[in-house]
């Protein structure tokens, strides 16, 4: 299965780019950064995990765009926090961040079990 495929891959990518588009004129570069970078850092993680050639690899890099999901849940709590997100605005964003998150748990089972699978098809 390709990446674009993935329904965890395309929600967070549309996140990614939503968030890009909220933060577009604000002027604390430094967080604007730090969670933009975090919200693309799931999806690309995401997509070079499925690239890989093993399972491993992939599970590895999903446990990275989990990790990333757990940091862009925390910086959207600041942000609304210092008043950078609207409360309606950062609910949606922390609510798709952990149906997000549990995507990915679901994928990461999936692979183990299939690589469960062929295991015991193999010997």
């Amino acid at each position: 299965m390709k990446f674009e495929e993935l329904e965890v891959w395309k929600r967070s990518a549309r996140l990614s780019a939503e968030l890009y588009k909220w933060f577009r004129e604000t002027r604390d570069y430094g967080f604007k950064d730090q969670i933009t970078r975090s919200a693309l850092s799931i999806p690309s993680n995401i997509a070079e995990g499925a690239e890989r050639d093993s399972k491993k690899d992939f599970l590895r890099f999903l446990d990275y765009a989990k990790g990333s999901s757990a940091e862009l849940r925390t910086q959207i709590y600041i942000g609304l926090e210092v008043g950078y997100i609207e409360n309606q605005t950062a609910k949606a964003w922390l609510k798709e961040t952990r149906e997000i998150s549990a995507m990915i748990v679901g994928l990461m089972h999936a692979i183990r079990k299939s690589h469960q699978t062929s295991l015991k098809t193999e010997t």
